[in-house]
């Protein structure tokens, strides 16, 4: 209870801008739980899926490789698919597949851009409070009412705010660092898959037209 009592009294000390910062680490939490929980849904074992989906394709059994692609809601799996179902209804694989691995990487970097963002603005917020802070502590009256100690005590109780946004910024910057490491291992699981898709039923449509030519 006493924390607690503490921690009220220093959130008070450090002036309105604290809400803001404190507003800036709900962000930050929120943002880290959805996109943890996403990340999840999007994330598989890459090797093993592409390790069952090379032998599918090199011997032509497109079916399973769909239902196998289907199985999973991880992005290699979504892009899988549709590089399949183009070569089914003769579209360009590269560009379907193309446009499908653009949408999912937007989709992956959503709300990681207001990390980066709270990252350069809590150290500022905190400053703002901070100058707030020591205008009032060397405020005439203080001076003139013979309190120097009210000087002293009041710009200690200013650094509060830098304080509390150095720490949001700090927390912001391991969580945007921690999906940002994960969005690039996703980035290149579907980059593999979409070499290996590509190459494999290119291949097959060169044969095909090849066929159809002669």
């Amino acid at each position: 209870m006493d924390f607690l009592s503490q921690c009220m009294s220093l959130f008070a000390k450090g002036g309105p801008v604290m809400y803001v910062i404190v507003g800036c680490s709900l962000a930050v939490v929120a943002i880290g739980v959805e996109r943890f929980f996403y990340y999840k849904q999007m994330s598989t074992d890459s090797q093993a899926f592409i390790e069952k989906l090379k032998p599918l394709l090199e011997q032509e059994k497109l079916a399973e490789a769909q239902h196998l692609c289907g199985q999973t809601t991880a992005v290699i799996g979504i892009l899988g698919a549709e590089g399949l179902l183009a070569y089914q209804k003769e579209s360009n694989i590269e560009k379907a597949m193309d446009g499908t691995a653009a949408l999912l990487a937007a989709r992956l970097r959503e709300y990681l851009n207001y990390l980066s963002s709270i990252v350069t603005l809590s150290p500022l917020l905190g400053l703002l409070g901070t100058v707030i802070g020591m205008i009032n502590s060397f405020s005439i009256f203080n001076v003139k009412n013979g309190q120097p100690m009210a000087i002293t005590g009041g710009v200690g109780e200013a650094l509060v705010a830098t304080a509390t946004g150095l720490i949001v910024a700090i927390m912001a910057l391991v969580v945007h660092s921690y999906f940002t490491h994960r969005l690039d291992k996703l980035v290149t699981d579907m980059e593999q898959v979409y070499t290996i898709v590509i190459t494999r039923l290119y291949i097959k449509e060169t044969r095909r037209k090849s066929h159809e030519i002669a």
